[in-house]
């Protein structure tokens, strides 16, 4: 049966109180996923919605492992992953030959794939119904922002509804309202990027088909010649197709069946049955806002940042920066946070968004070669790829989403230790198996939390330190059942590592010593760094 998307009640006008720690505006993948995070922390949020529904049509569904992990954090993963169709590995074909294939995630021991495909409208559904269980997310149904004008210690926010406008503020604002932001509009914020002259087909087909759960991607398929396509199955025997449509397409003519259908039937063959469930026609744009903090305004996912979905970076990216984001209001709120800590999410999530734009700007240039030169290159390293490894990595059929690495963060801990071939300050954790009491488990479920963790691998166990659950990986506490949690963090008996509250690296340590360890988290909430007090080499 075809999705039946929930509706919800318009929220009526509000009477009661006119001003709020964080409102959000967009109740999207992200916009949800923020609120989600800060209700989990303890602060309450208001979400403000023109819609009254989820998502239409599948849109953003390729769920990356990074994405999947903080979802784990916040309750959704199991679920997600249940339902979502795992992918591993890829084909990439030129013509009618394969090029060769590839596996994103070649070693066991994650509890999560490198990818899972599911609709994102199962997504939001599920994270409006977790944030409605936290009991501290009010969404507002068919509430639109209408003028903001943000202030230097609060957000002023006028609220159009069907039942009239009326004003709000809040500490902060957290612009989720994606690409066509009307926040952003309202503050005059241009974007700095570019546009790409080309148009895509997006069409989720309902069919029962043979294909494997992986990613397929031709360059000059027979069915589509000189241009590309991509496959990708989703739950319910529904399957996404993009069409490389070339710039001259009308985007209402090709949206039409007439147009779709035949298509797709190329592409299938002619003993395929199927059915349209979603057609959509869209642009590369690959652009991004200068600053994405402006006062009590912070712009996440689309209003802040835009990149082709060749690689799934948009909607990974997007729950990304509210995974940096969520932890780092709520200590501002609660009065822990230093002057730098709101200021640092523009540090690392505008060198995030510039790392996905670079990725994303390269694979449309090779998808879609834009003269007579580029493209005898593109095709010469098509057909040395058939037959020699080393032009593979030249093949830009998309860079797929990875998580950021934070290496030049201004909150990593500058006096951690040194030691090779293991994480560094700035890069998010790894999982592994574990088990507790015999019970099998995973590293990164004791990882989680809402404040910082100390993973401390053997010997004695630690003084706490406020502020800081401390793991002990050790057989008497949580057992590295097949030592790949301390060969993954390179890790001796007596190493501590510190990590923040979004799972990034924060310190490194060959010893425990509560000084430097408290020292390191302050200055990951944004307090100036004391001096170096004993790195251990």
């Amino acid at each position: 049966m075809p999705y039946a998307a929930p509706r919800y009640p318009a929220a009526p006008v509000p009477s009661g109180a006119t001003h709020h720690p964080v409102v959000v505006a967009g109740g999207g993948l992200v916009g949800l996923t923020l609120a989600l995070d800060l209700a989990q922390r303890g602060v309450p949020v208001v979400v403000l919605d023109e819609d009254d529904t989820v998502s239409t049509g599948s849109r953003a569904i390729c769920f990356a492992k990074r994405t999947l992990e903080i979802y784990g954090r916040l309750g959704l993963g199991p679920r997600m992953l249940d339902k979502g169709v795992t992918w591993n590995t890829g084909r990439v074909f030129f013509g009618e030959r394969q090029l060769f294939d590839f596996d994103l995630l070649p070693e066991d021991g994650h509890e999560y794939p490198a990818f899972i495909n599911l609709q994102q409208y199962y997504a939001e559904e599920w994270l409006v119904e977790a944030c409605q269980a936290t009991g501290l997310v009010d969404i507002r149904w068919r509430h639109a922002v209408a003028a903001v004008d943000s202030r230097a210690d609060h957000a002023a926010i006028t609220v159009d509804t069907p039942a009239g406008p009326y004003a709000l503020s809040a500490d902060w604002l957290l612009a989720a309202d994606g690409a066509r932001s009307t926040v952003r509009r309202c503050l005059g914020l241009p974007f700095v990027g570019k546009s790409f002259r080309d148009r895509f087909l997006i069409a989720d087909v309902v069919m029962q088909a043979p294909f494997p759960s992986e990613r397929r991607f031709w360059f000059d398929p027979p069915f589509h010649r000189q241009q590309s396509a991509l496959l990708h199955k989703q739950p319910d025997n529904v399957w996404r197709i993009d069409l490389q449509l070339g710039w001259d397409a009308d985007p209402e003519e090709e949206r039409r069946p007439e147009r779709v259908i035949p298509r797709v039937q190329a592409m299938l063959g002619p003993d395929v049955p199927f059915e349209l469930e979603w057609v959509s026609v869209y642009t590369f744009r690959c652009r991004r806002l200068e600053r994405f903090v402006h006062d009590r305004v912070v712009f996440v996912g689309d209003s802040a940042h835009q990149v082709s979905p060749f690689g799934a970076r948009g909607g990974n990216g997007g729950v990304q920066d509210a995974d940096n984001l969520g932890w780092k209001l709520a200590a501002a709120i609660r009065g822990t946070a230093g002057p730098a800590l709101i200021g640092s999410y523009d540090a690392e999530r505008i060198a995030a968004a510039d790392e996905n734009i670079l990725h994303s700007t390269r694979a449309t240039d090779f998808i879609t070669p834009k003269t007579a030169a580029a493209r005898a290159y593109r095709d010469a390293v098509l057909v040395l790829a058939a037959r020699h490894p080393f032009a593979r990595p030249l093949v830009n059929s998309g860079r797929l989403s990875r998580p950021a690495h934070l290496l030049d963060s201004p909150l990593n801990w500058p006096d951690s230790d040194e030691w090779p071939g293991c994480l560094v300050p700035g890069t998010p954790a790894v999982d592994a198996p574990v088990s507790v009491a015999g019970r099998s488990d995973w590293l990164l479920r004791h990882a989680a939390g809402p404040g910082f963790t100390l993973l401390v691998f053997g010997g004695p166990a630690t003084p706490d330190i406020p502020g800081i659950k401390t793991v002990r990986i050790a057989p008497d506490a949580l057992h590295d059942v097949r030592g790949l949690a301390a060969r993954r963090y390179g890790a001796a008996p007596g190493t501590c590592v510190l990590l923040r509250p979004d799972g990034h690296v924060a310190a490194l340590f060959h010893r425990f010593d509560r000084d430097r360890v408290t020292a390191a988290m302050r200055h990951a909430l944004g307090h100036a760094a004391p001096a170096a007090l004993g790195r251990v080499a």
